[in-house]
């Protein structure tokens, strides 16, 4: 195969590659805009950044917490009021990190919280409440424009809630259900179900907000129903910070710069061309470093001789119709050829060839000599190009010692 030809099909290859990375990358760029978490850094119709934004818009700290529970921020007295929303978590939260959070709500500085989705029912059932979770089952709600809930709440009468889910590692966690002195309902369904409700603590005095399904707050909700002065109104207003536990939302901190461009190297278009272009980059070093079969004998390359290189300038200046110039560019390079060296021709160069004809002695030689003479004129031809070649060199294999 030629080079040509090779380097064509190298180059299709590459922009078949690059085209089929572009639409992998396309694809998984599809994948994530249906992302199911209810994160705070998700666009995407089931993510809670639309609600973020505007929080913070409103003139809200909003905070978006991403390492361990047990490092939840505590504010000293006299600081912003807070809530903090595990808005259903992609990792449940269960065991002792349940202790955790319902420890960051009743300490000195600590805040309110607004539970939701399936994921917090371990929190929730905390408060005296489980949720009834319907999965496709949806219900729809009472009043205005909403999207159908997935879960609905049920009051339980556990006063002391066992989880031993992590039995294996942290062992059995416990939590009391403290005591309430109000209870308002944010949302109900059509068949007279609880699907959002705001409790009052007895105890500290705090609020929370348990909400069976995040659907409400998600950007998908916000944009297409009347969920979004509900879920304004549950944060503007009364809090001065809010937090988003992001967690357990697989958005914990952590990780290395070659992990994080490995991970965005397999999710963004331009990342799947550049390992592409690795590969190819790869494959053809790995053709042009490796031999197939004998070596081959290349032949041997023949020096030119300076007859040779003369008829080949006189070529491509007859090409150019520069024939003047040509049998001019012979004369005074045979006149360099014929001065001592370490000298300069100088001189009028019709005067050179009259003082060379009178100086040469061989007939070769002088009717070379005198044509080069009658050819020194404007207006010569291809041909004459060439008589004056054979000229100069006749002169020059009489003349060169």
């Amino acid at each position: 195969m030629q080079p040509r030809t090779e380097a064509l099909v190298g180059l299709g290859t590459l922009a078949l590659l690059v085209v089929m990375a572009g639409a992998l990358g396309q694809r998984d760029n599809r994948a994530g805009s249906e992302d199911p978490r209810a994160s705070s850094y998700l666009a995407g119709p089931a993510g809670t950044r639309a609600l973020a934004e505007a929080l913070a818009r409103l003139g809200l700290e909003v905070d978006r917490h991403r390492r361990s529970l047990r490092q939840l921020p505590l504010e000293s007295a006299g600081g912003p009021r807070t809530a903090l929303l595990v808005l259903d978590p992609m990792l449940p939260i269960r065991g002792a990190d349940v202790g955790e959070v319902l420890g960051w709500s009743e300490a000195f500085g600590g805040g309110d919280l607004i539970l939701a989705g399936d994921g917090a029912r371990g929190l929730i059932r905390c408060f005296g409440y489980a949720v009834d979770w319907r999965g496709f089952d949806s219900v729809p709600l009472v009043g205005g424009r909403w999207q159908p809930v997935a879960g609905v709440l049920a009051a339980t009468t556990e006063r002391l809630v066992t989880d031993s889910s992590r039995l294996a590692d942290a062992g059995i966690s416990s939590c009391e259900v403290p005591p309430v002195s109000r209870v308002d309902t944010l949302l109900a369904t059509t068949t007279g179900r609880v699907a959002a409700l705001r409790l009052t603590r007895e105890d500290t005095g705090g609020e929370v907000v348990l909400l069976a399904d995040a659907g409400p707050l998600r950007n998908r909700a916000l944009r297409d129903t009347d969920a979004g002065p509900f879920a304004l109104g549950l944060l503007a207003g009364r809090y001065q910070r809010v937090v988003f536990e992001e967690s357990t939302q697989g958005f914990g901190e952590g990780g290395s710069l070659g992990q994080a461009l490995g991970e965005w190297s397999t999710r963004s278009p331009f990342g799947w061309g550049l390992w592409q272009l690795v590969v190819v980059g790869l494959l053809a070093l790995g053709a042009g470093a490796v031999r197939f079969g004998p070596p081959r004998q290349l032949p041997g390359r023949r020096r030119r001789s300076p007859l040779e290189h003369v008829r080949a300038l006189a070529t491509a200046l007859a090409a150019a119709r520069g024939h003047d110039v040509a049998i001019g560019l012979l004369i005074e390079g045979l006149r360099r050829r014929l001065v001592p060296a370490g000298q300069r021709p100088r001189g009028d160069r019709d005067a050179w060839l009259a003082q060379l004809a009178s100086n040469v002695r061989s007939a070769r030689a002088r009717d070379a000599v005198r044509t080069l003479q009658s050819l020194n004129r404007p207006g010569q031809g291809a041909e004459q190009v060439r008589r004056a070649a054979n000229a100069v060199e006749d002169v020059w294999e009489e003349l060169r010692p």
